[in-house]
């Protein structure tokens, strides 16, 4: 409940009380708050600070200025105080509490097509080739996430599991870790984090990465702490406020990249996948009645 009390809080008049008080950088970061608010609920920590110029670190100082625990906790107070101000209180960034069940399943289909889109606006062709060649060389290839990004690691290794057994996907994050540390320079980690900036995710692509690890990033921000790890980014599109953790467009747009680089594999490695595509559908239909 205390918790609660701190998330409601009206964090415009917290940053408004303090402001004289606030050093040269900090009130380059309010400033820029109070006129890109709406905009700043979809900003990684690293966005933030690149827009305002200044230090990732000094952004989340501001925010534990404002007796809040880090950046994460501040974009879920800001989200309340700018849902408030609206008329209407809204579910998500276009849905509201007046929509008839027509007008939710329209704009469900719409969220979901625009984040499709986008991430097909952003693909790289040659990133997705890079990675699919790195992921082929492997001699092992490790899908990493928390969360709801677990479920789409989880994913990512049964779709590739069924054409190749070197994937690799643990559910616990000492298990994650654990995994980590005994890569090589010949394995792939593929991690999955939205914002870039869940600390298990960083964690495990500090140790991958000292391990000599190709580093792959399924992420939404180009500049994050997890994409300072990173060999190749590749960016989805759906936009995702912090009350929004774990949206399906999210995951759509994620799947769809996995989709594209499972597809590009299959074809690079034609024969190889049928044989073991073939495979492993006999072994499942084995199993059905």
């Amino acid at each position: 409940m205390k918790g609660e009390t701190k998330i409601k809080t009206d964090i415009f008049s917290q940053i408004n009380s303090r402001y004289n008080s606030f050093t040269n950088t900090e009130k380059k970061i309010a400033d820029y708050i109070f006129k890109n608010s709406k905009d700043v609920i979809h900003m990684s920590i690293t966005d933030l600070a690149y827009n305002c110029g200044v230090a990732e670190s000094s952004v989340f100082r501001f925010c534990k200025s404002m007796n809040l625990k880090g950046y994460q906790e501040f974009k879920i107070a800001l989200v309340h105080m700018t849902t408030l101000a609206d008329e209407s209180p809204h579910l998500s960034s276009e849905i509201t509490q007046e929509d008839t069940l027509e007008e939710l399943a329209s704009k469900v289909l719409s969220t979901n097509i625009s984040a499709l889109t986008q991430t097909y606006n952003l693909i790289n062709t040659k990133d997705i080739l890079n990675a699919v060649k790195a992921m082929i060389e492997a001699d092992k290839i490790h899908f990493f996430g928390v969360g709801s990004s677990l479920m789409t690691a989880l994913e990512g290794k049964s779709k590739f599991l069924r054409i190749t057994n070197k994937t690799e996907c643990s559910m616990d994050s000492h298990l994650q870790i654990m995994s980590a540390s005994l890569m090589t320079s010949k394995d792939v980690a593929i991690l999955i984090s939205y914002s870039g900036s869940t600390k298990d995710v960083i964690e495990v692509a500090e140790v991958a990465k000292e391990r000599g690890a190709k580093i792959i990033c399924i992420t939404r921000f180009a500049k994050s702490p997890l994409t300072s790890y990173s060999d190749i980014t590749l960016l989805c599109g759906a936009n995702e406020g912090p009350l929004q953790g774990g949206s399906l467009s999210s995951k759509i747009s994620q799947l769809y990249l996995l989709d594209m680089l499972y597809l590009e594999y299959f074809r690079r490695t034609y024969d190889e996948s049928v044989l073991n595509k073939e495979s492993t559908s006999k072994a499942v239909i084995e199993k059905m009645i």
